[in-house]
Formats: C-alpha cells, structure tokens, sequence
C-alpha cells in the first residue's frame, strides 16, 4: 500500500477555498420525531471537525441540513457570514461523501469522478486533468474504466473520496465514509483522510459512531445524543473531562460506582461502595451523602508491575481477578472487590510471565484525582 505522502504529493498543488461554519439555534423535525433540537455549533476555518453519537442522535439529519438537503423549521446555517435557508445544495459549494458511496452503477470510475465538474460546468479542457489527478490521489489509476459492480467496497470509497475532492469544495462533509471497510483498511484510511485534510486545509466536517475513529482523527468533536450537543472540545477534552455521565459512557470504558461519603481527610473523600472504600477527590460532602463517580480503566496500576516511584498518591485496593483479556500490548482485567462491586482494569505492556490469572488475588492502585464525579 502506497504512503500518506504520495497522496499528499498527488494533490499538493490543490487549494481549494475554504470557509468557516456557523450554526445558530437549528431545529428538525420529522412528523412528531425532534431529530436535531436547537443545536448551535461554530466551526472554523480549516477545521476537522466530528459529529460523534450512537445510530439515531441526529448527526446525519444535521449533516444534510449543512449539505442542504433538508430545510430545518428553525435556525440559521452560515458559511462564513452568508446565510444558507435559501441556497440550493447544488449551490453550496459543498463535497459530499456518503456511507453507502452513492457512485452511479452505471458509470465507470472515470465518469463518475467528473460528474461532480460537469455538474458545475468546468471547462472542458480543466475536466480531464482534474479527474486524472483525483483518481491517481486515491490510487485507483489504471481502474478508470471498470464499473462499480468491479470494485470492492474500498475502492467504492476511493471512488467516492475522488469524486468528492475533484470540485475542491469549501466545506467537505463525510457521512460514516469507512463504516463499510473492514478493521485494517478503517485504520489505514482514516489516516490517509486526515492527512489529506490537513495538507488541502479544506474545512471538514465528519460523522461517525466510531469513538476511536472520531478520537483519532478530529480537531474537535460534539457529542450527540437525542437531538442535542452534549459536549464540544479537543479529543483529549472530551476523552478526560467528559462533561456529564452520557458522554463518559459514549466515549471508551469506564467504571460507574455509587456510594456514600463516610469520611473526609486532608485531601480526599472516602465513599462506601457496598462495604468497600474508595477515595475521590475531596469533595465537603456530609457523612450518608450519595456520590456517583467514575474510574477510567487505565487509571489504575496493578502494583506489583509499577515502579515504587508511580506508587505514592495512589489508593491501594486488594481483589481477586474474575476476567483475563490479553490483547498483545493491553491486558484487560475485571477485578472483584466485593460481591457486586467489579472493576475493570487495564494493564499495558506486561510480561506474559507476569500477566495474572483468573482467581488470583492482586494489589492495585489508582490517584484519587483522576476520579470523575458526577452529581445526579
């Protein structure tokens, strides 16, 4: 498989326009069904940026709102300071590249790459150059004349990635892209698209259910759940200070634990989960209060794989290991604490002499600051 930088070097002397987004109070429905409900987002220029959330939540309904294909019955949408309620799609300067491709059956690569330019009546003589450079950028030069019914599902997608860019839009949309690839292929993909985007510096924004998809290749992410924006940040933001318990749960693994606050030191709380004590930041709550928190997986150090220098700070438990998940780099681990309370535990880059075994019992630890609270 050819490199990033052969793509980038295919398409380096691209530079499409590019513009930012705003989206102000925007409303859809269908028949009685909310699908997007006064979302507001800003978008800037240049910026890849990720609408993230389960099947259902609306990012999808939003994105054709962007595209134009749906007319929401409130709000506004404004590329840079121009208003879109009546701009037609066709109009918008708008690539779009659909979960299901959408190339046409009965063209070939070739065809349906220049129907876009066509479309916006280029000159004949750009057509030809335009198309050639787009289809040699997602290497599918010498496939210019197969049909769709010819090419696999990646290729479909390249097909689709070519067709898009071909226009040099100002705003690059992407509905779910690489849902239908298989694992490796995603991966790889993925990276491609990134760096691509990064290169051409075209204002993207990108759907996905794909927590790591959306991690790994986004300027910024909003969550969706229900119609609404749950939370807008960095990855990292969102991945490390989730902004309520939906998004915490959405994004990776964690553990949920409630208790009640039985005591307070110098720099913690202690929280009674069904007989056992754990320490939270500290939090002035009075004895019996109910405390719901969360415990990211890699937060915790099994103790006798850990420097004594990362032990101090860390909140020693004892348990008895109920699951074994060895993963190559990653050992994933449940932990059972007590009858009803299990967490679970992530260890990276074990000796596979070292690695435990179910029923065995372990020391380990975690920093009581890492701990997220959330208070229902």
């Amino acid at each position: 498989m050819q490199g990033v930088s052969y793509l980038l070097h295919s398409f380096s002397e691209v530079s499409g326009h590019t513009m930012s987004l705003k989206i102000v109070g925007v409303t859809k429905r269908f028949g009685d069904l909310v699908a997007v409900n006064r979302v507001s987002l800003e978008i800037e220029t240049g910026e890849f940026f990720t609408l993230l959330g389960p099947s259902g939540c609306g990012k999808t309904t939003l994105l054709r709102s962007i595209a134009g294909f749906n007319r929401p019955e409130e709000g506004e949408i404004y590329f840079d300071e121009k208003k879109m309620k009546n701009i037609p799609p066709h109009k918008r300067d708008v690539g779009m590249v659909f979960q299901n491709y959408a190339v046409f059956p009965h063209l070939a690569v070739y065809n349906n790459v220049i129907y876009g330019l066509k479309a916006k009546k280029t000159p004949s003589q750009e057509i030809e150059p335009r198309a050639l450079k787009a289809i040699e950028m997602v290497r599918l030069k010498g496939l210019e004349k197969r049909l769709p019914s010819q090419l696999s599902g990646g290729q479909l997608q390249r097909v689709a990635i070519a067709r898009a860019l071909v226009v040099e839009p100002e705003v690059l949309l992407m509905d779910e892209p690489l849902s239908n690839l298989d694992a490796k292929l995603r991966i790889e993909t993925r990276s491609e698209i990134r760096a691509l985007q990064q290169k051409l510096k075209t204002t993207t924004i990108y759907v996905t259910h794909d927590q790591e998809e959306a991690l790994a290749i986004s300027d910024r992410i909003a969550v969706m759940d229900f119609g609404k924006i749950q939370q807008v940040g960095r990855p990292w933001e969102i991945y490390t200070n989730p902004a309520n318990r939906f998004v915490a749960e959405f994004i990776g693994t964690t553990n949920f634990l409630e208790g009640e606050v039985v005591s307070e030191n110098e720099d913690s709380t202690l929280v009674s989960v069904k007989g056992v004590e754990l320490a939270i930041p500290k939090l002035e709550k009075s004895k019996g209060s109910r405390i719901s928190f969360a415990i990211r997986p890699e937060a915790f150090r099994v103790l006798e794989d850990t420097k004594p220098s990362l032990t101090k700070g860390l909140f020693s438990l004892k348990g008895r290991i109920s699951s074994v998940e060895y993963l190559g780099t990653l050992t994933k681990y449940e932990i059972e604490l007590a009858e009803g309370v299990i967490l679970k535990v992530n260890s990276y880059d074990i000796e596979p002499d070292r690695i435990k075994q179910r029923g065995e019992t372990v020391e380990f630890g975690y920093d009581p600051k890492r701990v997220l609270i959330y208070e229902d």
